[in-house]
């Protein structure tokens, strides 16, 4: 599955594909560029073009499968002792190596996704609450 991941406080995109989307898109003739995509594949690179449209800036890369908790915090944007916590409180899951912690990438991904949704679902909640109060701007 593809995930497009979106920061609009660095004003960052990660783009994760699995590697079946990797092999799809490594057997992509550039002459018959025109020939039909998988949908996924097609998905991902419609952001791509309309993230660069723009003219915003896409950074493509591979995201290891289990990343530190530096390395999660860093996605999250929030601080590690805040990531800590999460974990703490099983809002993430997260497993011990030796002495370190480490967070699956899929993980840290879901988890991000879930926070978004919840503040879509909150703005939306205030929109609504303003339209019936007639506080629209």
């Amino acid at each position: 599955m593809s995930t497009v991941v979106t920061g609009r406080g660095a004003a960052k995109t990660a783009l994760t594909v699995t590697s079946t989307e990797v092999e799809q898109a490594g057997s992509v003739d550039p002459a018959t560029l025109a020939s039909a995509v998988p949908p996924e594949l097609a998905r991902i690179l419609a952001t791509v073009v309309s993230v660069v449209a723009a003219g915003g800036t896409v950074t493509i890369g591979s995201v290891p499968s289990e990343v530190t908790t530096t390395t999660a915090a860093h996605i999250l944007d929030i601080s590690r002792p805040t990531l800590m916590k999460l974990i703490s409180e099983g809002e993430i899951p997260a497993h011990k190596v030796g002495t370190h912690t480490r967070l699956k990438s899929s993980d840290v991904l879901a988890y991000q996704e879930r926070l978004r949704d919840t503040q879509r679902a909150a703005f939306d909640d205030l929109r609504a609450f303003e339209d019936a109060e007639g506080m629209t701007y």
